[in-house]
């Protein structure tokens, strides 16, 4: 297991409470939520090059790796997880009126 540390984090109120719902519907520990919340965004920054330590040629290969573990059957396997429940959710449904945009 790679080596941990600890922080003391402070927020706000109202943001906590939405970090805490938020990981309660994903289904993880709060901890869990900030960190994969905080691996996305150093994710994010280094694709971006912003952050120092990653050069051009580091950016590229990490996005290299990330396609390569990507794909058509990676993306159906990750497709047959998310459920086959078919009936419209509370709040989900199409909008009276609303008319599908036509194929151009």
């Amino acid at each position: 297991m790679a080596a941990s540390s600890n922080y003391a984090l402070r927020l706000p109120a109202s943001l906590m409470s939405d970090v805490r719902l938020a990981a309660e519907r994903d289904g993880v520990s709060i901890n869990a939520f900030l960190v994969q919340a905080a691996a996305e965004k150093i994710a994010m920054l280094r694709a971006r090059g912003m952050l120092d330590d990653a050069d051009a040629q580091t950016q590229a290969d990490y996005l290299d790796a990330r396609a390569a573990r990507s794909g058509p059957d990676r993306f159906a396997e990750l497709l047959s997880k998310a459920g086959t429940e078919t009936a419209v959710r509370p709040g989900d449904e199409v909008p009276p009126g609303w008319a599908r945009p036509q194929n151009r």
